[in-house]
């Protein structure tokens, strides 16, 4: 199955929201990919990389073990603001 996007070279709206919490945290892509694998998830540096890069397209079950990592919901993580619209 082709899954269809846009022509523009990033592949999802959450990788700079990634980028900015983590940083905000002071965290490495290596830390984060070590805690969210201690939690069981398998996240390499190269895919927290690729995400943030906008390189890589996240699956809903990789957007909700985000979210819960960040403590945040989806609509923040995907950029929209209290009205529903994008940011």
């Amino acid at each position: 199955m082709k899954i269809s996007y846009n022509s523009q070279p990033q592949r999802n709206l959450i990788g700079n929201q990634i980028f900015k919490l983590r940083k905000s945290r002071k965290l490495s892509q290596k830390e984060m990919a070590a805690q969210l694998q201690v939690q069981g998830y398998y996240f390499s540096e190269l895919t927290i990389l690729r995400i943030e890069k906008g390189k890589r397209l996240v699956t809903d079950i990789e957007l909700k073990i985000l979210c819960d990592y960040f403590r945040i919901t989806p609509n923040d993580l995907l950029g929209y603001g209290d009205g529903g619209r994008l940011v």
